[in-house]
């Protein structure tokens, strides 16, 4: 079974309740027409407020659809956001503006336990997204860094089998501290394992391997590496690693010997945004890789987020990821508190 297909099937075991904000785009639709129809996952439809004469189309899929104007949850989610951001300024009269708007009281279902998880981003931006999901729903429990990743479907290139990649940052984290490098390996390698369903071997990407180079850049892959293996003692990470050692087996038997991730990783962690999303669009266009995502991580429940320019598969995708990050993480991530929500 392709990577896709197992996706589907393993997020229709569960089927969890997943809410769709932007219900008023016929893409959205579409999808949630189907992931009902194949019983992938449940959707729930909110109706945009500001387009009413689309509501009649949403509610004729026969799916759960909710109206954040009239919906007495709208109280309480006014209350969280108000209570979230009382210390930056927000007003009662704000909170209530907000949590009539579907992208807010979607999240604000999700931070209340009423759905599983959001997914959003066929009409809002990527900082929209993330705004609405950090204000209602915040970072898990010691996670200091919201991040994402990208699931690179690949050709075969170690084996004769299609691989799936995933590449972390590729659109969050502009330039990551030691810390924040700690924090996106250990919530990418907590989806891996959710989403791919295998083990991750993490690899902290540089351009010197095991001392080949020096500079700040390379102290700060180590500094990294070394706080993941604090923090999730358990987790298969190497690093400082060239990418050709982190991929291919021949390089890591030359350049790495003797690592358990070297030559094997499937979750790569890049030093910056730039060197991730750069990546990242080389291998989907010259490798002609499949890229799914951005997948929201670290995020105390799934709230997705979507390429404006998503097709309708490309949200029923992003549908099972969501459905899939309900799980527990695998990993025990900090012994910090959790830290208060903001944006």
């Amino acid at each position: 079974m392709s990577f896709i297909g197992g996706l589907l099937a393993r997020a229709a075991a569960h089927r969890r309740r997943i809410v769709f904000p932007e219900s008023a785009d016929p893409r959205v639709l579409a999808a949630a027409r189907t992931l009902a129809a194949e019983r992938i996952v449940e959707p729930v439809l909110v109706l945009d407020p500001s387009n009413p004469e689309s509501h009649a189309a949403v509610r004729a899929l026969g799916l759960e659809t909710v109206d954040p104007v009239s919906d007495p949850r709208r109280v309480a989610i006014a209350s969280a956001l108000e209570r979230g951001r009382k210390r930056k300024g927000i007003t009662a009269a704000e909170a209530d503006q907000l949590s009539a708007t579907p992208l807010y009281f979607a999240d604000g279902l999700v931070e209340a336990g009423e759905v599983d998880g959001c997914v959003a981003g066929a009409v809002h931006t990527t900082a929209e997204v993330l705004r609405a999901a950090l204000r209602l729903v915040g970072p898990a429990a010691g996670v200091e860094t919201v991040s994402s990743a990208f699931y690179m479907v690949v050709p075969p290139f170690r084996g004769a089998d299609e691989e799936v990649l995933t590449f972390s940052d590729c659109a969050v984290v502009i330039d990551p501290s030691a810390e924040q490098l700690a924090d996106i390996a250990i919530a990418a390698a907590a989806d891996r394992r959710r989403i791919v369903g295998d083990e991750p071997r993490v690899a902290l990407l540089s351009f010197s391997t095991r001392g080949s180079g020096s500079g700040a850049g390379v102290r700060l892959i180590r500094e990294a590496v070394t706080l993941v293996q604090q923090r999730a003692p358990g987790l298969q990470v190497d690093g400082e690693l060239q990418g050709d050692a982190a991929l291919i087996p021949a390089v890591a038997e030359r350049k790495a010997a003797g690592s358990l991730v070297a030559g094997q990783a499937n979750v790569l962690i890049f030093p910056s945004l730039d060197a991730g999303n750069i990546a990242y669009k080389l291998v989907q266009r010259l490798a002609r890789a499949s890229a799914i995502g951005p997948i929201i991580q670290g995020l105390a429940r799934p709230c997705s987020d979507l390429s404006r320019g998503a097709v309708s598969d490309d949200i029923m995708h992003v549908a099972a990821v969501t459905a899939l990050q309900v799980e527990p993480s695998p990993f025990v991530q900090s012994r910090m508190p959790p830290r208060e929500k903001e944006s």
